[in-house]
């Protein structure tokens, strides 16, 4: 009995171990079949890299202001008697622009004018009696103090009546009008704004770090919708914000064609002057992370099957300002690498690639969309 058990554990542990043999055979091919497959290449676009030069700039976003510009108000009330623009005409320092009824003042006028001469005659009759000696000083001084007080009367009724007509203060573009005939106007209402537009300014804000990089003169570059512009700075400010730390920045364009508006936000670009050596790439090309930005470069790698393919490796690249599709690369990259300029969100540190270049991504320094 013994006997038999016996080598029935020993015909069990012999078939047992034949068993795990050849299984352990079968893992060992399976794990040598799958470390020699290489999954089916990515189809990528590339560009080679290439070096230029960038002028280096400073950044930010402006609002167009006009160097005069006023709203045109009633400086008294009364009712408008004559409208004599349109609106969003060009008018000329002076030139009148709404008149208000002065009927009352023009009365009040005219018995002024006539009080007056009344005391100019009896200041003459005073004079010649005084010269004879018929009236005393007195009465001569009372003449002189009635004439005057005659001539302010008239004086403040004339002021009046101008203050009723209301004038372009300079020349400029006027905006829509907010009065109409007949209306009556308070003191401050207003009538039409006016703005002069040629020249023009943009004010814009950049950090603390970067004043001792401007210089009154220093070239400035707008852009807005289509609109490209070039003037100079012309004012830096004497304080620091104390709630954002930066400075305002004033730049004095020329706007002869009038596109530029007060109110428009604007990208600003300050020149300094220097040029940079950069790599630009198309933005697509960049593989944003939280540990860093990285592009694949598309090279020549040997395969564990010792077999060279050709396949992508990721490296880590500093980047700097962006000029409309592109991105510069300041570090980490050399001029002549082929980069993937589209794919980069499938690709994989040695993952084997197609190229494929037949359709490109946007790679303009100068975009213009369709529906600018």
């Amino acid at each position: 009995m013994k006997k038999r058990m016996t080598l029935t554990l020993i015909a069990l542990a012999v078939f047992i171990t034949a068993i795990g043999s050849v299984k352990f055979r079968q893992v060992k091919a399976g794990a040598a079949q799958n470390a020699s497959f290489q999954p089916p290449p990515e189809a990528v676009t590339t560009i080679v890299a290439r070096q230029e030069q960038w002028p280096d700039t400073l950044g930010s976003i402006g609002t167009v202001t006009a160097v005069r510009g006023v709203t045109v108000s009633a400086d008294l009330p009364g009712v408008v008697d004559r409208i004599t623009f349109e609106s969003g005409r060009t008018v000329q320092a002076g030139e009148i622009l709404v008149e208000l009824d002065t009927r009352q003042e023009r009365a009040q006028l005219a018995a002024a004018e006539a009080q007056r001469d009344l005391t100019r005659l009896s200041l003459d009759r005073a004079r010649g009696l005084r010269q004879d000696g018929v009236v005393a000083q007195a009465d001569d001084d009372k003449a002189v103090a009635e004439n005057k007080q005659a001539e302010a009367v008239v004086g403040e009724i004339l002021a009046t009546i101008q203050r009723k007509t209301i004038r372009a203060p300079f020349t400029g573009i006027l905006g829509i009008r907010q009065a109409n005939l007949g209306q009556y106007m308070k003191a401050g209402d207003p009538i039409v704004s006016l703005q002069s537009l040629n020249p023009i300014y943009v004010h814009f804000a950049l950090p603390q770090q970067q004043v001792g990089r401007l210089r009154i003169g220093g070239a400035v570059r707008v852009a807005a919708e289509g609109i490209e512009s070039q003037g100079s700075v012309t004012a830096i400010d004497s304080v620091i914000d104390e709630a954002t730390r930066n400075v305002q920045v004033q730049a004095t364009f020329g706007n002869r064609d009038g596109k530029l508006r007060p109110g428009m936000f604007v990208e600003t670009r300050v020149l300094l002057g220097v040029a940079n050596p950069i790599i630009a790439l198309p933005a697509s090309a960049i593989s944003y992370a939280p540990y860093g930005d990285s592009v694949f470069i598309v090279t020549d790698i040997k395969g564990p099957n010792g077999k060279t393919y050709r396949g992508v490796q990721q490296q880590f690249v500093k980047l700097g300002s962006a000029r409309g599709d592109q991105i510069s690369v300041t570090s980490g990259l050399k001029e002549g690498q082929e980069v993937v300029t589209s794919g980069v969100f499938k690709l994989r540190n040695g993952a084997a690639v197609e190229v494929n270049n037949k359709i490109q991504p946007a790679n303009n320094p100068a975009p213009k969309p369709e529906d600018s």
